[in-house]
């Protein structure tokens, strides 16, 4: 089986499901780029002549700006969650109640995904470097007001604005990892992004604990805007821009050089379009000077923000975007239910536990992050890459959901063992270990979730992100109100009860989209080729 591959800049193969490649060249016959280090292996998408095209970066360069971009993600992460280890000490001081507290928590994810309408649109306009670094400097300003929000009010509003101005930490980063890595190498650092994403939500609480008994719960929030200062910096002078205006797509093929000659002589200069180089050809370009490299703001584009957001908005009705979303959301909530009862549960009798020795037990969810970091990442690409050479060298989208099946068995096991075992007071390690579990499953939904989605839509996949978010983040703010009642109403044991097995079929959905997720992406094949032509000739794929 072979598929398509355009020989002219402007081309698109219409024809072509999106997400199908043939990511590997099993005959070594494709006159196309491919990876150094593997030579049957297929860049997808082929990158251009330029050396300033993120792709054809460095590696140096390239994990600089991935360091940068997992810095903000750590940091951002951490400031958004000082209070989990401290729900109790804090609802005294701040004189809110801890329902108050979560249903703040809850206005704070609802504006991490819809805030994401402004930040992602004005990341691909005016530039992701610039994004970065007003994200963090207004985060760090809202997390020292944070400790002196008394009452409900104040404490919602500064919940409502932390999550503005770090909703880019949702979908940024990602479109960074896609702007500077290829198909098949993708995943391992989506797994470092989700490492960090999920990683500095459990590492926080550690800190925040003890950092509450030693000095005091005003220092919980001063010392992440410290960090968040100390990012700024490293990111300014550190930080490169990612935008890039890509004129093709997918897989350009590669004429001959008698070919080329013979072409480039009979072409008109007027209608010509540059072919792609080898890998030995001579750039086409001169690269940025330090200083441009440097700049804040990103080159001129036509404005199109409104489009970007209108985009989003409209993506909510196509299939695999709503998947994303959704699996991406369940396996969030999860979390949310872990953060929102672990002071509660493990603070209570017979555990008694300290802030300190609440935010402790969160290594635990960090041990569980960092496996499912190397598990949906490292081996999720080698997973997909051995899957292709068993299908002629095509890989699908779909062939990354079968790592699905581990977080279906993972979720219900871990919330009857956190919810069933606190009722029963089983030993605190039974708890931890649950933490463990349920952390690595959301890691793994958050890894999976994601590189499905930017499978299928790459070339789409900075707006798509934002309606996986949108929808993600809006479940989140669901369950944030249901967390408490919930609790309250069912008690420990029959709450974990019915969120395990209704937490047993949403996850089994996956199984859905592996039957059926190529049919329903054929369904929108002739709708994102038609946005792909359009935003080819505005400038607007990166």
């Amino acid at each position: 089986m072979a598929l398509s591959v355009v020989t002219n800049h402007g081309d698109i193969d219409e024809s072509l499901v999106p997400g199908t490649v043939h990511l590997v060249d099993l005959e070594h016959t494709m006159a196309t780029r491919h990876a150094r280090d593997h030579k049957d292996i297929v860049l997808v998408p082929t990158p251009s002549a330029d050396p300033d095209d993120p792709l054809n970066w460095t590696p140096r360069r390239k994990y600089l700006a991935l360091a940068c971009a997992l810095l903000y993600t750590w940091f951002n992460g951490m400031a958004l969650s000082v209070v989990y280890s401290v729900l109790v000490p804090l609802s005294t001081a701040l004189s809110v109640t801890e329902a108050d507290l979560n249903a703040g928590t809850g206005y704070m994810f609802l504006l991490l995904g819809w805030g994401l309408l402004f930040w992602q649109p004005f990341a691909l306009q005016y530039g992701k470097r610039l994004t970065y670094l007003i994200s963090l400097i207004a985060l760090m300003a809202i997390t020292v007001w944070g400790p002196y929000a008394r009452g409900n009010a104040q404490w919602t509003a500064n919940r409502v604005l932390t999550g503005f101005f770090a909703a880019p930490i949702e979908a940024l980063p990602e479109t960074s990892i896609t702007d500077l890595f290829f198909a098949h190498e993708r995943a391992t650092y989506m797994g470092w992004y989700a490492f960090t994403l999920a990683g500095s939500n459990f590492f926080a609480p550690i800190i925040c604990g003890f950092i509450n008994d030693g000095i005091g719960y005003r220092w919980v929030f001063y010392i992440q805007a410290i960090f968040c200062a100390a990012t700024w910096v490293f990111l300014f002078l550190f930080m490169e821009e990612t935008n890039y205006d890509r004129r093709t797509v997918g897989i350009v093929a590669e004429a001959s050089p008698d070919v080329e000659k013979s072409k480039e002589a009979s072409k008109d200069e007027s209608n010509s379009v540059e072919r792609i180089a080898s890998p030995e050809g001579r750039p086409s370009t001169v690269p940025k000077s330090i200083w441009q490299k440097m700049s804040v703001v990103d080159k001129p584009r036509p404005f199109m923000m409104h489009y970007r957001a209108w985009q989003s908005l409209k993506l909510l009705s196509w299939p695999v975007v709503f998947y994303s979303g959704f699996s991406y959301g369940t396996y969030l909530i999860y979390f949310n239910i872990l953060n929102a009862t672990s002071s509660i549960i493990l603070g209570a009798p017979p555990y008694n536990f300290r802030p300190s020795l609440v935010g402790l037990s969160y290594v635990s969810c960090m041990i569980g992050v960092a496996l499912a970091a190397g598990f949906t990442g490292v081996l999720s690409d080698h997973f997909i890459i051995r899957l292709a050479r068993k299908n002629n060298g095509v890989s699908e989208p779909e062939h990354r959901l079968w790592l699905f099946a581990v977080s279906t068995i993972v979720i219900p096991a871990s919330l009857i063992l956190w919810g069933v075992g606190a009722a029963h007071e089983v030993h605190w390690f039974g708890l931890v270990f649950a933490m463990g579990l349920t952390a690595f499953a959301n890691t793994m939904g958050i890894t999976l979730s994601v590189s499905y989605l930017i499978d299928t839509y790459r070339d789409l996949s900075g707006d798509a992100l934002t309606t996986c978010i949108l929808i993600r983040n809006t479940m989140s703010f669901a369950i944030g109100y249901g967390i408490t009642p919930w609790l309250d109403n069912l008690g420990t044991q029959n709450c974990f009860i019915n969120v395990a097995f209704v937490g047993l079929a949403i996850c089994s959905v996956f199984l859905v989209m592996i039957k059926w997720g190529k049919k329903l992406r054929e369904m929108k094949r002739v709708a994102y080729w038609q946005e792909v032509k359009k935003r080819i000739d505005l400038g607007l794929v990166h």
